[in-house]
């Protein structure tokens, strides 16, 4: 008995140091993973955003009619979709301020480089809105930002809400559209960012906040909080939610398929061709024909206009008469007179 009792502990002990190293392995790598993102080229900024306190989140959609956000500090909104509402949904006359947790994040549907471009794009967007706010405001953000990726009134990838509309300059946040990633994060604060986005990305829900997918701070009073219901405050965050249908767990119906952009601001739209006029280029017309236009010759300076010491020389003057030669004629011997004739 007491070998088969020694075995038993021996056996236990064994199930147990495998459970302690699968532990230790499952932690290693969530450590890497964690490790690598953190190495991985922050956006671009230059001071720290938990220093200034910066809670910027001005949203323009480019959806049609769509209402952009006021001011720093809140979300833009967007018309409601132009979709049935399903026909088992009632509405509860008077019961309208429930809250009901949005069901996990998925990216089972993911493509192989979706989920590096979703955890940077999400981890941006944690920093600059909410890089001061608790592990719960920035969770919150978080979950503002899947809620919109899932209903069908926004786009259907993470980073193509959060940088909507900046190849307009109408951002959905302001930080894609003002300037604030011109500044390099804190080590310490994109780290959290990053833990708190790939949290949210790997299926936690901040059950608080419900299918809320607007929000602003306290400073922010934007018009379109006056048609929501309001799901939460959390830090310096006010959390809304469409009233209806539209801001129920089933509106948040649209599957997540990956298909990533780029993270970082879109290129800017170029203006559509005949936008602007166009100057037509004309021929140019032939030039007139040379005329060749002789001068005339310039008139000789009278004598009294140049001064006497080049009067001589500069005033034309008549030929002199010829002077008579007063040489004596040549004699010749007459012995060479015929010099120089030829020869007969």
């Amino acid at each position: 008995m007491g070998l088969l009792s020694g075995m038993s502990r021996a056996k236990w002990l064994l199930a147990l140091l495998f459970a302690a190293m699968a532990a230790v392995s499952v932690r290693a790598a969530i450590v890497v993973i964690t490790v690598a993102a953190e190495r991985a080229v922050p956006p671009a900024v230059s001071q720290r955003l938990e220093q200034d306190g910066r809670r910027s989140g001005a949203a323009l959609l480019d959806a049609a009619g769509a209402q952009p956000a006021p001011a720093s500090g809140t979300t833009g909104t967007a018309p409601l979709p132009a979709l049935p509402i399903p026909a088992d949904y009632r509405a509860i006359p008077g019961v309208d301020g429930t809250i009901h947790p949005a069901a996990p994040f998925s990216m089972a549907a993911a493509g192989a480089g979706d989920y590096g471009r979703a955890l940077n794009c999400l981890a941006t967007a944690i920093y600059y809105e909410a890089a001061s706010e608790p592990d719960a405001g920035q969770r919150a953000v978080a979950q503002v930002i899947l809620n919109r990726v899932r209903h069908p009134a926004f786009p259907a990838t993470v980073c193509g809400v959060v940088y909507q509309g900046s190849e307009k300059a109408g951002c959905q946040f302001s930080f894609a559209c003002d300037g604030a990633m011109a500044r390099t994060p804190s080590r310490t604060g994109w780290a959290r960012a990053l833990h708190n986005a790939g949290l949210m990305l790997a299926g936690s829900v901040e059950a608080q906040v419900g299918t809320a997918t607007h929000y602003h701070t306290y400073a922010v009073r934007p018009a379109w909080n006056r048609q929501m219901v309001m799901t939460a405050a959390i830090g310096a965050h006010f959390f809304h939610r469409w009233q209806g249908y539209w801001g129920t767990p089933a509106s948040l119906s649209m599957p997540y398929r990956g298909g990533e952009p780029l993270p970082g601001p879109h290129p800017r739209a170029l203006p559509l061709p005949g936008a602007t006029a166009i100057a037509e280029v004309q021929p140019p017309s032939p030039a007139p024909a040379a005329v060749a236009i002789v001068a005339p010759p310039p008139a000789p300076s009278p004598a009294s206009t140049i001064q006497p010491a080049y009067a001589q020389a500069s005033v034309a003057r008549t030929a002199p008469a010829p002077v008579a030669d007063a040489l004596p004629d040549s004699q010749i011997l007459d012995k060479w007179k015929d010099s120089g004739k030829p020869l007969r």
